[in-house]
């Protein structure tokens, strides 16, 4: 399914494959060269089950897709960039994404475990800003795994672009499963990462719960907390199984700001407004992103820095 080039592998006569990046569990990111359109890519292979039946190796490739689909439509400076996407063979296919240079949060912060607040409020404000993109396309879409590992650093650093990645769990807000009154039913209960999830994630009934990009919202919160305080608000000493046995998320109906570091009231703020327990109360993606604390010129005194300031 591929040709070599100087001992390179490479895939669909096009993508020259050079450094492998990281593997997970299914799959493997290689450092590429798109030989056509002359720019470096990330190559994303998907490996499937070797063990699975034909019809749910069809499923599954054709969930792919649809997220492929979602995604290949999406264009924002803030959310990574799909190119491509093909299969190499019956049991395995690549994405070919936009190429990032540089670690995600999630490794930024087990190295250096918090970020000063005027840091992680900047990537905030980039998340909230790809999150507000996300809503105001049609159809909206609910990214559902917003977590540090999906937020890529730009040169690694604190003081590049971020951009959100891995749109695997979105939910497609359209006419026939959304209704902006009620939201949408969670298919996929049980899916995403606990500790960054809200409340009605978790409400077991006879019926789905309902969602919204509300989802989105309590995500923001966690993740800025986790910056400013170099823990997770809730469960986080504990494991996804511990969360789901004790009711962690069910229970997490206040959130509790330790003395140090210093954090100012601003910040916790609206980190609560994004933590509220019911999501009737809690703040939405709009509103957000209009928040003073997140505009750009916006000073520690709790007001704008205006021109008759420096007078």
């Amino acid at each position: 399914h591929c040709f070599r080039f100087n001992n390179h592998p490479v895939l669909n006569e096009r993508y020259l494959l050079l450094i492998l990046l990281g593997k997970g569990g299914f799959s493997e990111v290689h450092k590429a060269f798109d030989l056509k359109e002359q720019r470096y890519v990330a190559c994303k292979i998907h490996q499937l089950n070797k063990d699975w039946k034909d019809d749910k190796k069809a499923n599954y490739i054709k969930h792919a897709l649809r997220e492929y689909n979602i995604h290949k439509s999406l264009d924002h400076p803030r959310v990574v960039k799909l190119y491509d996407v093909f299969e190499i063979d019956p049991n395995s296919f690549c994405t070919v994404l936009e190429y990032c240079d540089g670690h995600d949060l999630d490794f930024y912060l087990k190295q250096h475990k918090c970020i000063p607040e005027r840091e992680a409020r900047c990537i905030v404000m980039q998340v909230v800003h790809a999150l507000k993109y996300l809503n105001e396309i049609k159809p909206p879409i609910i990214h559902y795994d917003l977590k540090p590992g999906n937020i890529l650093l730009g040169s690694g650093s604190l003081s590049g672009e971020i951009k959100i990645t891995d749109f695997g769990l979105s939910k497609i807000m359209d006419d026939d499963n959304y209704s902006p009154e009620y939201g949408m039913d969670l298919t996929s209960q049980g899916a995403g990462t606990y500790w960054y999830l809200p409340p009605e994630c978790f409400v077991v009934g006879k019926t789905p719960p309902k969602i919204s990009s509300k989802v989105d919202v309590w995500s923001v919160g966690v993740i800025f907390y986790q910056c400013l305080y170099g823990k997770k608000p809730f469960g986080h000493n504990q494991s996804q199984a511990t969360i789901l046995e004790e009711n962690t998320i069910l229970k997490a109906t206040d959130v509790e700001f330790p003395a140090k570091p210093a954090v100012s009231n601003e910040a916790k703020q609206f980190i609560r407004r994004c933590l509220q327990y019911r999501k009737e109360d809690r703040i939405d993606v709009f509103s957000l992103s209009s928040e003073e604390y997140l505009k750009p010129n916006y000073s520690k005194h709790g007001r704008q820095a205006s021109a008759s300031d420096k007078s």
